[in-house]
């Protein structure tokens, strides 16, 4: 009996639950796109003055992207998870 109980609090559960991860997934993809955002713009001569650089895109969407993906990701490691198996 003692040895079942001993199995029973050796049992490993993950850290975070299914709803935690699929948090960090929206974020980690919310980080993604902003950083494909920010990208490219350049020119192929350096002598040449590019405006595309400072595009609405690059300048205000995706660094508010790359900051709505932390949070959301902060979001996703501070929320609780919910047991489920709790009887206390």
């Amino acid at each position: 009996m003692g040895e079942q109980k001993r199995k029973d609090n050796n049992k490993s559960d993950f850290i975070f639950s299914k709803k935690n991860y699929k948090f960090m997934f929206i974020g980690l993809t919310f980080i993604a796109l902003g950083f494909i955002l920010m990208s490219g713009g350049g020119s192929d001569d350096p002598n040449i003055f590019n405006p595309e650089i400072f595009n609405f895109s690059r300048i205000r969407l995706a660094p508010t992207l790359v900051l709505i993906g932390f949070g959301i990701q902060i979001y996703a490691i501070l929320l609780n998870p919910v047991d489920k198996n709790s009887n206390s």
